[in-house]
């Protein structure tokens, strides 16, 4: 089954909004085995909306709309798709009965368009909206089926997996699974990465891998195919394998929504290890970091920002003949601040950072130019020297990054 999505509004061409819609529909059609081929936006002009319509319906065996299904009169998608169907619009009881109890109880005047929202074109299957007012549904015709559905994420994600997920299965005779696996990676570009893993990606037909670049990190998909569950899914283990044995020491986890935080606060859970922070180059953003991750408390009490060599020398205890010996950029300065810092707070881990974040150089030093120390349970530290090229913030984020991976890495160890 071939598919496309519309995205209809005028407010994504501006760029007031940014459409996270079609890439959540996009992927969960591939895992029900529909292959995507085109997405388009549209704004909000009939004109151009039923060509769009149109051209999908004549080369696309499902056409997904999301978006226009409003109560202003620019809020055009189920009056347009009416029209290029040739049926009515026709009113949905329940829908129409919540539409008219909302603005009962709360006392305020229907706006004149209201009851679009509860309205179905003639003959569709009716995909209730929990969460807000406009109805989605799924329309059959001889030429294609019509998936219409609100725009706000938070009433298109559970209309799709609840009411249209299921549906648009038993429509796919298809019958081929298709899933998926993300691996994250911190420390190799996305060029670097593509070479590591070339004998894979070279010549691929099932499973295949594409490589996507993100902040200072990049995520691999792995999507592999077949009519066998559990086929599928040992394809996608195996070819996580022979990507851990190539790439490996720059892996730290799967799946999209993982980061490198969430990853290192639930090693520390699990190993039920305290963690503290001196934060110079950093100024604070490896702790804010950390606590924003859920159940951060539980590992992470507190820490310091020790921007200047005296806070390093009053909260941490570097002491002056470090500094003035080595500097405050280097690998003496970055082992006291963590051994400092697990002093005062009792620790079983800290970490420090120190280094230049730009644009000026520091002692010598280039901007990007940083030295991570992690002070171990067992009296040891370690520390890590990198040279970045970015922006002042692109440097402190990297520097984070850093850390959180060489905390990882030591974890992963023990």
């Amino acid at each position: 089954m071939k598919a496309e999505i519309i995205s209809v509004g005028t407010e994504l061409l501006l760029g007031e909004i940014v459409d996270t819609s079609s890439p959540f529909i996009a992927q969960h059609l591939a895992n029900l085995g529909i292959d995507v081929y085109f997405e388009e936006t549209v704004g909000d002009n009939p004109k151009r909306l039923a060509n769009a319509i149109q051209t999908a319906a004549q080369r696309s065996d499902l056409v997904v709309l999301t978006g226009g299904l409003g109560p202003t009169e620019d809020d055009l998608t189920k009056t347009i798709l009416a029209q290029v169907v040739g049926r009515s619009l026709v009113p949905e009881p329940k829908s129409m009965a919540k539409i008219n109890a909302f603005y009962a109880q709360t006392d305020r005047p229907k706006p004149q368009h209201a009851d679009l929202m509860g309205e179905i074109i003639s003959g569709a299957t009716v995909l209730p909206n929990e969460v807000g007012f406009a109805v989605g549904m799924l329309l059959a015709t001889d030429q294609c089926t019509y998936l219409v559905l609100p725009g706000p994420p938070a009433e298109l994600q559970p209309m799709f997996e609840k009411e249209a997920e299921p549906r648009l299965a038993q429509l796919n005779h298809r019958q081929q699974i298709i899933r998926s696996r993300v691996m994250r990676f911190f420390g190799i570009g996305e060029p670097a990465l593509e070479d590591r893993l070339h004998s894979l990606i070279s010549g691929q037909q099932n499973p295949t891998l594409a490589t996507y670049a993100k902040q200072n990190e990049v995520t691999l998909r792995i999507t592999a195919s077949g009519t066998d569950e559990q086929g599928v899914e040992q394809t996608l283990a195996e070819t996580a394998r022979k990507v851990n044995h190539l790439a490996g020491s720059y892996f730290y986890g799967n799946g999209d929504d993982n980061s490198l935080e969430q990853v290192v606060v639930a090693l520390l859970k699990k190993r039920q290890l305290t963690i503290t922070a001196a934060e110079s180059l950093t100024s604070g953003l490896f702790q804010s970091t950390i606590a924003n991750v859920d159940g951060a408390s539980q590992i992470f009490a507190g820490g310091f920002v020790t921007y200047s060599a005296t806070t390093k020398e009053q909260l941490v205890g570097v002491a002056k003949e470090t500094i003035s010996k080595h500097g405050v950029v280097s690998a003496e300065t970055a082992i006291a601040m963590a051994r400092g810092a697990k002093r005062r707070l009792q620790t079983d881990l800290a970490i420090s950072f120190t280094g230049v974040a730009g644009p000026d150089s520091l002692e010598g030093h280039p901007a990007g130019f940083f030295w991570v120390g992690l002070a171990l349970p067992d009296g040891q530290a370690i520390t890590k020297k990198v040279q970045f090229a970015g922006t002042r913030n692109a440097v402190r984020d990297y520097a984070v990054k850093t850390g959180l991976k060489l905390i990882y890495d030591q974890l992963q160890g023990q």
